[in-house]
C-alpha cells in the first residue's frame, strides 16, 4: 500500500511516500510498524494527538480497518487562517 505523509511529517521521514508491505489490520498497528522501522519514523509518529490520518482519502480514527485499503495518509491538522 501506498503511505504518504505530509508537512512536518514528511520533514521528520524525509518522504513524501513509500510503498509498504504490512501485516497490519489498522491504522494503529501499521503506525506501530512504522515507529519500529527508525528512530525517525518515532519522531514523527511520537504524538498521535498532533497526527490525522485518511485511509483511501477519508479521514478516519487510528482504530480503522487498512484490510483491502490502497493509502493510507498522515498529516497535521490544518488550520484556517
Amino acid at each position: 500500500m501506498q503511505v504518504l505523509y505530509f508537512a512536518w511529517m514528511r520533514e521528520r521521514i524525509g518522504l513524501p511516500k513509500e510503498e509498504v508491505e504490512t501485516s497490519a489490520e489498522t491504522v494503529a498497528e501499521l503506525v506501530e510498524e512504522l515507529k519500529a522501522r527508525e528512530e525517525r519514523y518515532a519522531a514523527a509518529f511520537a504524538d498521535m494527538a498532533s497526527v490525522r490520518v485518511a485511509v483511501d482519502q477519508e479521514l478516519t480514527e487510528l482504530s480503522a480497518s487498512i484490510i483491502g485499503a490502497r493509502e493510507v495518509a498522515f498529516f497535521p491538522p490544518m488550520t484556517g487562517g
